[in-house]
């Protein structure tokens, strides 16, 4: 079964290039205009989609969490809950966000974390629901939000095998349309830890399964590398400046960068081609001056025997390539030959009766 899943529109398969999500998250700091901000600038990268985060924070969190003090150099409340309640966007701000997203032409989705908060992407008919790593084991939110019917891309970061196993099993019956991302829920995540081959283990054991990868890695090299393993989505914070205040913003890649991931992956699909060995014109001037061509390695007269020893190679190989050796020694010259010249097969005859004319 060929593995595919369609977003809003575009199709992700093993022969596409790669989908890149640029994850805003909260990095927009509460501010709808520099949210779309980078919306435009992760557009203007090239990335297909943006992401939010949608949490009903009263619904998510214990009253001792919503209400533990936040006492940090990026808060923006006094309370946990406080904090999270300013980066929160209401529905009519989301409305505006769809609106400009589909005016630049950027498809636009968020993670839901909650059940009041997959009700109000629903809502808003989302292309695509992600799924945070923290709920993959999540069993009640994953099914109810397979129930809309939409892609859910599943991160599985802090997670087993079985866990994924678990989510899988769940979430297939009632919605096919599935991507797991390999993920380190570490921030940012060492390379050391990126376990970057459970992207071919995703693959083998998920056939019908389109897999990626939630790079949480400071660089950009790991993302090219999960599309060669068979990675088709990536997903990669990002933000306008890496200075500002948040706790993502460290470990989000900037426009430069962005565009520079994006640029990488397109390369890294025409790269690899289509398994079929080619030789190119544009190989032709190095073949020639790195070659070889067979060559006589003294002075010899037409109706020489050519032996063994009569022959040799030398660049560059614009001549007889050296393959032809068999098919030269016992030959005989029907004209006379000066060191270093090129042998042809058109001076050579099989007849050792040939007698100069």
């Amino acid at each position: 079964m060929a593995r595919s899943l369609t977003i809003d529109g575009i199709e992700i398969s093993d022969s596409s290039d790669c989908y890149i999500i640029a994850e805003i998250g909260n990095n927009h700091q509460g501010s709808v205009g520099k949210c779309k901000e980078m919306f435009r600038a992760a557009k203007d990268c090239g990335a297909q989609a943006v992401k939010l985060q949608k949490r009903d924070n009263r619904a998510l969190y214990t009253k001792v969490a919503f209400n533990k003090p936040y006492d940090h150099e990026n808060s923006f409340g006094a309370t946990y809950g406080e904090h999270r309640e300013f980066l929160e966007f209401n529905f009519e701000e989301y409305q505006e966000l769809q609106r400009y997203a589909k005016e630049i032409g950027i498809t636009f989705f968020s993670t839901a974390f909650d059940f009041p908060s997959a009700n109000f992407l629903e809502e808003l008919n989302m292309p695509a629901f992600k799924i945070a790593s923290g709920d993959l084991r999540s069993i009640p939110l994953l099914k109810y939000i397979a129930e809309f019917q939409k892609p859910m891309i599943i991160s599985t970061g802090a997670a087993t095998l079985e866990d994924v196993q678990r989510a899988y099993d769940a979430v297939m019956p009632i919605n096919s349309q599935v991507c797991f991302l390999q993920c380190t829920a570490s921030y940012p995540a060492d390379h050391t830890e990126l376990d970057l081959q459970v992207i071919a283990t995703y693959q083998s054991l998920f056939p019908e399964v389109v897999v990626g990868l939630s790079s949480h890695y400071s660089g950009i090299a790991m993302a090219t590398a999960a599309y060669v393993l068979g990675g088709r989505v990536i997903e990669k914070h990002f933000t306008l400046n890496r200075a500002m205040k948040g706790t993502d913003h460290a470990f989000s890649l900037e426009p430069v960068g962005m565009r520079k991931l994006v640029r990488d992956l397109k390369r890294v699909r025409e790269a690899l081609g289509d398994g079929q060995k080619k030789f190119y014109l544009s190989e032709q001037g190095a073949r020639v001056k790195m070659g070889k061509k067979l060559v006589v390695t003294r002075d010899l007269p037409a109706g020489h025997q050519l032996t063994a020893e009569d022959i040799t190679m030398k660049s560059p190989g614009d001549g007889l390539p050296p393959y032809e050796i068999d098919n030269v020694i016992g030959r005989v010259l029907t004209q006379p030959l000066t060191a270093d010249e090129a042998i042809s097969l058109a001076f050579l005859t099989d007849s050792v009766e040939y007698v100069v004319q």
